[in-house]
């Protein structure tokens, strides 16, 4: 499914280098994966536009299928069942995500090849890291929503991970949350001065 509803630039634009903190207090203190699913290889913070995808345990044809369905930005956040006996991705499919201008892979699988995704350098967060290597025979799909790490996530939603997790802000909640992050702000700001003056 390669045609579904996008948040605007500036709607993307509003969550790009906020910690996932800030958006988790923003949605009433829900919305991050489970916690098992952690930036690998000392991977960077990101934001994006969430691409599903459903690969399934041990298999990763739905994610070349993303290569051909993804804009600039995107987030390849791909379900594996949680299945951690084989990698998802490794360095060369990193490779391909950074050519085609993805901004991060997420699964709550594992993946592989950690001296060569960090030399990539496109962020990549998962489970946690495994030699053994997938197939590629689907099925799989792309563009529909998936259960990641506990959270549904649709195509569309927008994704931001840093050094705590992975946070992801429904379509129809974007603007919601945009409206409460100067609050969020600014009480961050006064109880952290109360702390620091004891």
């Amino acid at each position: 499914r390669s045609r579904f509803p996008r948040p605007r630039p500036d709607q993307v634009a509003a969550f790009k280098g906020l910690p996932t903190g800030f958006i988790i207090d923003a949605m009433n203190g829900r919305g991050a994966l489970d916690g098992a699913v952690k930036p690998i290889a000392g991977s960077a913070p990101f934001s994006g536009v969430a691409l599903t995808t459903e690969a399934g345990p041990s298999d990763n044809l739905a994610c070349f299928g993303a290569l051909q369905v993804a804009a600039p930005g995107d987030v390849v956040v791909c379900a594996s069942d949680a299945f951690r006996a084989t990698a998802i991705i490794g360095d060369l499919m990193a490779g391909m995500m950074k050519n085609a201008g993805i901004a991060a892979f997420v699964t709550d699988g594992f993946v592989r090849d950690i001296a060569g995704i960090r030399a990539v350098g496109l962020p990549c967060y998962a489970a946690g890291v495994t030699p053994n290597s997938p197939v590629r025979n689907g099925p799989g799909t792309v563009g529909f929503p998936v259960v990641v790490g506990g959270v549904a996530i649709g195509p569309g939603d927008i994704v931001v991970g840093d050094e705590d997790g992975v946070v992801v802000v429904p379509f129809a909640r974007i603007d919601e949350t945009i409206a409460r992050l100067p609050l969020v702000r600014q009480a961050e700001a006064d109880l952290e001065a109360k702390v620091k003056a004891g």
